[in-house]
């Protein structure tokens, strides 16, 4: 079991397993700013981390449950779907423990995870202004898109087709790591 594994820490950050407890912590804090959450998305994580599909991480900042990130070592979904890639799913802060280090943190640790796998990791980021942050700090982490496009609910999204600007429109990036 991969609960109370500690990847990071200092005096601050704790970076650990997701645990059941976090579940709850998270979706409450992403209700009270306003998302739209389910306590469901982080059961699915810890089952995939349960049965060894995914490393499920959260972190602390100060002792409080502040921001998740998963791994998915050889991931199913997405632009580099099966072909041996770790993928970097559901990544997020709470807004009230942002500016302190923690994303970059959860990336760093992330991407330690995932190199033990493969030489390059990839990630979908939605493109709607909530996302914003995260789409330049995957850039400023050398993370370069694809190529296949705009991604709309798991499938590459034609030319001039329909779709919403919700969180299922995604662009792939990918980062080399050795």
């Amino acid at each position: 079991m991969a609960d109370g594994k500690v990847y990071y820490k200092d005096d601050e950050v704790v970076i650990r397993n997701l645990q059941e407890s976090d579940a709850q912590i998270i979706t409450d804090g992403e209700i009270e700013q306003g998302w739209d959450a389910h306590i469901d998305k982080y059961l699915t994580r810890l089952k995939d981390q349960e049965e060894n599909r995914a490393i499920a991480l959260a972190a602390e900042y100060r002792g409080n449950v502040a921001g998740y990130i998963n791994v998915y070592p050889d991931s199913k979904w997405g632009a580099f779907a099966n072909q041996g890639y770790p993928e970097i799913v559901d990544f997020g802060v709470l807004e009230k423990y942002r500016r302190h280090g923690i994303g970059g943190k959860l990336m760093d640790v992330a991407e330690k995870a995932a190199a033990e796998y493969a030489d390059v990791v990839y990630l979908g980021v939605g493109l709607h202004s909530g996302y914003g942050s995260a789409q330049r700090m995957y850039v400023k982490r050398g993370y370069i898109p694809d190529g296949s496009g705009v991604w709309y609910k798991d499938t590459v999204c034609a030319p001039y087709a329909d779709c919403c600007n919700d969180d299922d429109l995604v662009l792939y990036f990918s980062k080399k790591l050795r």
